[in-house]
């Protein structure tokens, strides 16, 4: 199953062309610079704006075609902006009940576990105004799922929260993504946010979409700017296999093979995330010894790109796994890499992200 959407919309300085189908479970987030059309789209899903050339299909259910346009209080949509937008002279409970009170009965889910994932029932009683930026979105986000969404559209829900309360609501997020099944478009600016909750990416600039697919795919795919920016990273899951109190070590499995991170214990059989930034990525001919690297990968050069600049972007592939490394132009020419070359990868920094 997925989602099929098509528009063309034409506003003179400004146009959009979409044509796109994601996966209908998971979080897809959108990103892109600012005024290239993401709200845009957002709204022709929701059907807020009507476009006459335009098709949307969730699953096996047509909401706009040449003939169909179904309005936006029917379609199964939840839609979460950047500011809450909850109803201050209701309380928490109340603003949750008008999310009840918009579906028919046959749609309802059930409110207490949907209250419980959010981390919301000590709340049901104040009034938004009481709230913290964090909890009003906690609020926000259960009132749109209480409606029953086939489709969750978050517009940089955490954009107006600082750091702290972000971290607070990030987990939450996450947790939707994991215990519930509807779908997520999630569109931030916000890098971190990104690689954190996405399953899978729509990249978009000056209102078309110029890249789609899983995120390990698409932040490795070294024709796309994300790969050869200096915020170059790779994405790695991996699940907790072991760990050694004496020097606070978790081991990982991934495809990557066994990867070693310091830090607190993390409980055995935990799937995780990992970050490696390119910039900390290290290519050598053979394995090194006498180091002080714990992470070494071997893997074969597949591209190399910026060859004018004083650094280049190398993508290997470790395993199964694409990894980049941002090396200076001098230090590959030394190495004389190419691609099909067998090399070892170094990672001198990796992060864990969930």
């Amino acid at each position: 199953m997925s989602i099929t959407a098509r528009f063309s919309i034409d506003r003179g300085r400004f146009s959009l062309e979409v044509d796109i189908e994601i996966p209908e479970r998971g979080v897809t987030a959108l990103i892109g610079p600012s005024g290239c059309g993401k709200t845009t789209l957002l709204r022709a899903i929701a059907g807020l704006d009507s476009y006459p050339h335009g098709y949307l299909r969730i699953g096996q259910q047509i909401w706009q075609d040449e003939t169909i346009f179904v309005p936006t209080y029917k379609r199964l949509i939840g839609y979460i902006f950047q500011e809450s937008n909850l109803f201050a002279h209701m309380t928490v409970q109340k603003n949750l009940n008008y999310g009840l009170s918009r579906v028919s009965s046959d749609h309802t889910v059930s409110i207490d576990p949907i209250i419980d994932l959010l981390g919301i029932g000590n709340l049901m009683d104040q009034y938004p105004d009481t709230l913290s930026g964090g909890e009003q979105q906690r609020v926000a986000i259960a009132r749109a799922i209480l409606t029953s969404p086939r489709l969750l559209l978050m517009d940089e829900p955490l954009a107006s929260l600082d750091l702290e309360r972000k971290l607070e609501i990030m987990p939450y997020i996450e947790a939707l993504n994991r215990d519930l099944s509807m779908p997520i478009i999630y569109v931030s600016h916000d890098r971190d946010e990104v690689v954190k909750l996405a399953d899978h990416l729509l990249l978009m600039n000056d209102g078309q979409i110029i890249s789609s697919g899983g995120i390990t795919d698409i932040l490795t795919r070294i024709d796309l700017p994300l790969a050869q920016s200096a915020e170059a990273e790779s994405i790695i899951s991996a699940k907790v296999k072991d760990y050694d109190p004496k020097y606070q070590l978790s081991t990982l499995e991934s495809s990557l093979g066994c990867v070693l991170i310091p830090g607190e214990k993390l409980e055995i059989g935990t799937d995780v995330r990992l970050r490696i930034p390119a910039k900390d990525v290290s290519l050598t001919l053979v394995h090194q010894t006498g180091t002080s690297i714990l992470n070494i990968f071997p893997a074969t050069v597949e591209q190399i790109v910026g060859g004018k600049t004083a650094q280049v972007t190398v993508k290997v592939r470790a395993g199964d796994t694409a990894i980049l490394a941002r090396i200076t132009r001098k230090s590959a020419d030394n190495l004389k890499l190419k691609p099909g070359m067998k090399v070892f990868a170094q990672t001198k920094s990796v992060a864990l992200l969930a």
